[in-house]
Order: C-alpha cells, then sequence, then structure tokens
C-alpha cells in the first residue's frame, strides 16, 4: 500500500449524520484507506455503507475477515463483531465487549497504532459516554495523529469531549472542516515515536484480548491491578488500567470499560436492582393480603393480623423504593408509569 497512511473513524450517537456530511467532501483518490465503527445494535441491519458509497465518492463496503485493504475505500464494522487491522488485512471477530459495545472503538484504535504506529489518523465524532479516547490514546502513544469533532458541532458532545479532555488532540474542528483536515494532515510527514516497552506490550495484549487470542485468553494474567469491583456484564473481577492520567477497566473474560461507560453500567444494574426489590415488594404484599383473608374466613383473626402486619410492611418498603427511584438521586431514570415491570436479570 503507497506509503502505508491510514485513517479510523469512530462514532456514535449522532455518528451516523456526521459521516453522511463529511464523506462528500473526501476527494476521489484519497490516499489511505478509512476503516469506520459506528456503534450499532446486534441484529440491527446496517446500510451504512450503501449511504455513503451514494452519498460520497469514495466506495464503502462492510469489512470481511482476512481481507487486504486498500486506499481510497471506506471499511464499515458489520453489526456485532469488532473490526481490528493485522498487518495489512483486517479482522472482523466477536471478541468481548468493550464499552459495551461490539463493535466497539477501541479496540479499532488499538489495533491500528499496533499496525501503523506515527500513519495512523484517528477521528472521533460524535457520540455519548466516551468509547475511543483509550484507543486515541494508544495512537497518540504511537506518534499518530488524533483529531475530533468539535464538541459545539456534534450532535452528541460526550464522545469528542472526552477525548478532549484526555488527549493530547491535534485538531478539533466541526464537521466542514473534517475532511480537508485530513487532506491536509496525511500531506505531512509521519514522526516516529518510541514507546515505553510496558506500554506496547498492554496495547499488545488488549489487541489479542479483542482478537479472541486463545492463548492469551487462557492466559491468567491480565492487564492492570485487581480493584475489587465487579464486571456489570459477567460480574468477574475488574483490573483497573491506569493509562497515564486515565482510568480504565477490564474483567478476567475480556469485557472493558472506559470510567463514563462503567458508571452507566453500574446504574442499570441499580435500576435493575430496584425494579426486581420493588416486584417482590409488591408481589409480598399482594399475597400476604390473600393469606390475611383466608384466614379471616377460617375464623383465624390472629393469624390474620400476621398476614395484614406483612403486607403493611412490604407496602412501607416498596414505598420507599419508588421514592428513591421517582427522586431521581441515583440518577435512575424516574418512573413514568405506576405499572411494575420486570427487566431482565443480571447475568452470571
Amino acid at each position: 500500500m503507497p506509503d502505508g497512511r491510514i485513517v479510523v473513524i469512530g462514532a456514535s450517537a449522532g455518528g451516523v449524520e456526521a459521516l453522511l456530511a463529511i464523506v462528500p467532501d473526501i476527494p476521489p483518490g484519497f490516499p489511505a484507506p478509512l476503516f469506520v465503527v459506528v456503534h450499532i445494535p446486534a441484529g440491527t441491519p446496517s446500510a451504512l455503507p450503501d449511504l455513503l458509497s451514494r452519498r460520497g465518492n469514495l466506495p464503502s463496503r462492510h469489512a470481511s475477515d482476512g481481507e487486504p485493504y486498500e486506499p481510497g475505500t471506506i471499511y464499515v464494522a458489520p453489526p456485532d463483531h469488532h473490526l481490528l487491522l493485522d498487518d495489512g488485512r483486517m479482522r472482523v471477530v466477536r471478541g468481548p465487549r468493550e464499552n459495551r459495545h461490539r463493535p466497539a472503538i477501541d479496540p479499532l484504535f488499538r489495533s491500528a497504532a499496533l499496525v501503523a504506529g506515527p500513519k495512523v489518523i484517528g477521528v472521533i465524532l460524535s457520540g455519548s459516554l466516551d468509547d475511543g479516547t483509550a484507543g486515541l490514546l494508544a495512537i497518540k502513544k504511537r506518534g499518530g495523529i488524533a483529531v475530533v469533532q468539535d464538541p459545539a458541532d456534534a450532535m452528541h458532545a460526550s464522545m469528542p469531549q472526552s477525548a478532549l479532555d484526555n488527549v493530547e488532540v491535534d485538531a478539533a474542528v466541526p464537521l466542514r472542516q473534517i475532511a480537508g483536515t485530513l487532506v491536509h494532515l496525511l500531506q505531512q510527514q509521519p514522526i516516529p515515536m518510541p514507546i515505553p516497552a510496558n506500554d506496547l506490550d498492554l496495547m499488545t495484549m488488549e489487541t489479542q484480548i479483542a482478537g479472541m487470542d486463545q492463548e492469551t485468553l487462557q492466559n491468567d494474567a491480565r492487564p492492570g491491578t485487581p480493584s475489587g469491583f465487579s464486571c456489570p456484564d459477567c460480574g468477574g473481577v475488574l483490573w483497573e488500567v491506569r493509562d497515564g492520567r486515565y482510568t480504565r477497566y477490564r474483567c478476567r473474560v475480556g469485557h472493558a470499560y472506559s470510567p463514563e461507560t462503567i458508571d452507566s453500567a453500574q446504574n442499570e444494574l441499580l435500576e435493575e436492582a430496584f425494579w426486581a426489590a420493588l416486584h417482590t415488594l409488591e408481589e409480598r404484599a399482594t399475597l400476604s393480603r390473600r393469606l390475611a383473608d383466608t384466614e379471616r374466613k377460617r375464623g383465624h383473626p390472629w393469624m390474620a393480623a400476621r398476614f395484614d402486619e406483612r403486607e403493611r410492611k412490604a407496602r412501607q418498603q416498596a414505598g420507599v423504593i419508588r421514592r428513591l427511584v421517582e427522586s431521581g438521586d441515583s440518577d435512575v431514570p424516574q418512573v413514568t408509569s405506576a405499572k411494575v415491570q420486570v427487566t431482565r436479570r443480571r447475568r452470571r
């Protein structure tokens, strides 16, 4: 591949609109391949390559495992698969979710940093939470270039703002300037940058985990130190990984979390626990009332009184939980219906 330069782009909420605004300004004959990850739910068909091809000047298609990549083409991560780069070819794998997403941005960016070092340009567009920040840090450590959409210009500012807060970004520009910025940056000469062995080893291990490398997955060693916190997805111990000032987490089987993502995941578990407790307490109150009625009909007032008291306590406890949820003090979404719904139980 001429020059070996590559561009990796990550987006989430509002990202499709951002990409459709960018591609018309990317000129034909663009001298690098572009790799794109947009958070798409598993099982959801993706028409993004067709949309990008129709709107822009470059052909676009879903990446295929083992396929070589070439300049002037946009490769999109297919739903429910990570997209990784490996020695001139793409890998498309169902590795462990990162930041609760598959595809996730960090695995693509990290693998690009390993493969191309200073020849990588990483771009973060509109999105919620902070996927992409750790990957952009990896690109910078290898001497690559970091570009983010100006948060004031983004439909959802959280992802580009996190990158700005934690990475030494080279350019923060509105959508209308991103294509021109990429063209300009590709004309600059890449500058190799030495990387500490520990950082390179960590980057390699995390890329191998995302790629389902069996030797790495079976190795008991994990990056970081045990945190004492549990993985929101599988319940295993989380290792705390310090990446300069940026702290993130990874579990034994490979699930990975950025700070904002793990906070959001814990909040979801908390909401599930509240709803499950509320459901159980209201069932107990209803059962106690029926048992009390049965005992009264049988002429056992003392037993009926015991069940009446259990009903009263259960409804009192349910009221405490309902008020806590409605208050929003724990960041739990406010109740919009009096009907109790049972959410999915936490997977073990």
